[in-house]
């Protein structure tokens, strides 16, 4: 998939195909040309791109998995890319993702990260990001649903698409049009696997449901992801980047403070409800009660502007 000796391998199946002329082949067969003398100019430039992208997924709290499955990718790539130039041959590469994980736990943050690390690396041609759900997909009559997903596809060629609560194209049953919108994806995944890659995302039970219906589904996903809940400790410190970005502080009494709301919150209706969604609104709520706090004091230091305390945490879960 990344390697141009795969994409004229497809130019060619698709000529034998029928799929396209003679002239349409001989045309794409020079753009390809093209790009290799490109890509070569544009090779340190890549891999500076490659390594600042690389810096700012390690700067992320947690996402170990992740973090493993990028090194890996990279490791492949620049492997078949070598052999390809020793005219040794290279394996296709499939990109297509299943994540599975609560809300907050750095899904589509890491879908958009891919996106440019797959540009950067030569898999996709320009790195977009597209997200989408059941509404913009299913439509209201016959033929409706596949009009709208390959208009949605077609958007998406060079990029990544990223379908978020995948299960819920098959909650209508037989009769539902998710099922059109299903085949029409899956359709795609083979005519444009050389540009486009699909990700499902959604929750863990309902994402393991929903491939258990559709058999074939799940073998045409082979990069499976669990985004693993955070722990108290790594929320504390997303939550420190969140305020820090914003130049504010958390003080002793107010970190202390948090980590009693986030651990009540975990107790009370679990993890789902618990992760760095959830501390995104807890900070943004403590800002506000804390210029209502400030707003009462006749003086106001640089240090008050920037400190998030205790009692601007105080009333966040009885609000």
């Amino acid at each position: 998939m990344p390697l141009n000796s795969i994409k004229r391998r497809e130019l060619l199946r698709r000529f034998e195909a029928g799929d396209i002329s003679l002239t349409q082949f001989f045309k794409m067969a020079d753009d390809t040309k093209e790009m290799d003398l490109d890509r070569h100019d544009s090779s340190k430039l890549s891999e500076e791109g490659i390594e600042e992208i690389l810096k700012d997924l390690d700067s992320m709290i947690g996402l170990k998995k992740i973090k493993e499955l990028v090194t890996q990718l990279r490791a492949f790539v620049m492997v078949q890319r070598e052999r390809d130039r020793q005219n040794l041959k290279v394996d296709s590469l499939v990109l297509h993702m299943i994540f599975k994980g609560n809300p907050g736990t750095g899904k589509t943050t890491v879908a958009r990260i891919l996106a440019k690390f797959f540009k950067e690396l030569g898999v996709l041609e320009d790195g977009g990001f597209k997200e989408v759900d059941r509404g913009d997909l299913v439509g209201e009559y016959i033929g409706h649903t596949a009009q709208k997903t390959k208009k949605v596809i077609k958007e998406a060629l060079g990029g990544i698409l990223f379908i978020d609560e995948a299960y819920s194209l098959a909650r209508g049953g037989h009769r539902d049009f998710g099922k059109e919108a299903i085949d029409t994806m899956v359709k795609a995944m083979e005519d444009k696997r050389d540009n486009l890659v699909i990700i499902l995302a959604g929750y863990p039970k309902e994402m393991e449901t929903f491939l258990s219906s559709n058999p074939g589904l799940r073998s045409r996903f082979p990069i499976q992801v669990d985004f693993e809940d955070y722990s108290l400790e790594e929320l504390i410190e997303i939550a420190k980047m969140m305020i820090a970005e914003r130049e504010y502080k958390l003080t002793k009494g107010g970190e202390a403070k948090l980590y009693n709301i986030l651990s009540t919150i975990r107790k009370g209706v679990g993890p789902e409800e618990g992760n760095a969604r959830t501390v995104r609104n807890i900070i943004e709520e403590g800002i506000r009660n804390q210029a209502l706090r400030l707003m009462k004091k006749d003086k106001v230091t640089k240090e008050d502007l920037m400190a998030i305390t205790r009692e601007d945490l105080s009333l966040i879960l009885n609000s």
